[in-house]
């Protein structure tokens, strides 16, 4: 079995976004890249009983490397559908850890906003505000693409009607910036909700991006 330490990496955090309420039910996804290959959770098994066999290897092209046909009471197991936006982020950063889920905030602000207001500093970690891809099924080609425009220049993307996808260097780091983002969705909705939220000048976020590349606050 390839890669058994990143399979394991992958189930503890699936375990901590569920209990965390960060995607509901079997929904989200979570990949780490190793070189040329994608270690990535499977289609429609359920979290808390994932075991490391059942997690799936791609190349980079979404051709399946590694998958146990019998880790599911012999129903074969099948990567994620979201492969195409796995790999094309992959292909176009140089993320190699991604975090895919459904928090409530994230995905409500996603329909009303074309990216998210800059209500806080912390969007800078992010490279600026977050952008919202326009819709498409999920697992489609149209769906990463129209994910490769949107994240030009981020290190995350929020899904319209759909959800967010964030990346980083680890899988700690990708899943942290989920939750910074989510938390930055839910403050933003509370804020429009209340009136007209004062918001940040570019100049302003691009001064705390400057000051945290050079501390690493935030990195």
């Amino acid at each position: 079995m390839l890669y058994e330490q990143q399979r394991r990496e992958i189930i503890d955090v699936c375990r901590r976004m569920s209990a965390e309420g960060m995607t509901p039910g079997l929904s989200g996804n979570i990949s780490i890249r190793v070189g040329d290959h994608v270690v990535i959770t499977p289609s429609g098994l359920p979290y808390d009983a994932l075991v490391p066999e059942q997690l799936c290897i791609v190349d980079l092209d979404g051709s399946v490397v590694e998958a146990d046909a019998h880790a599911a009471g012999g129903r074969p197991v099948r990567p994620s559908t979201e492969v195409p936006m796995h790999t094309l982020i992959y292909r176009h950063s140089d993320a190699a850890a991604i975090v895919h889920a459904h928090p409530l905030h994230a995905t409500a602000l996603g329909t009303l906003v074309d990216e998210t207001p800059a209500v806080h500093y912390m969007l800078a970690s992010f490279g600026g505000p977050v952008r919202v891809a326009p819709y498409a099924r999920f697992g489609t080609d149209e769906l990463a693409e129209n994910v490769r425009v949107a994240m030009a220049g981020r290190s995350a993307v929020l899904l319209r009607n759909h959800g967010l996808t964030c990346w980083a260097d680890t899988l700690s780091k990708a899943y942290d910036k989920a939750l910074q983002l989510e938390w930055a969705c839910e403050l933003a909705l509370l804020t429009m909700s209340a009136g007209r939220p004062t918001l940040l000048s570019t100049e302003q976020v691009d001064e705390v991006a400057r000051e945290m590349k050079r501390t690493g606050y935030g990195a």
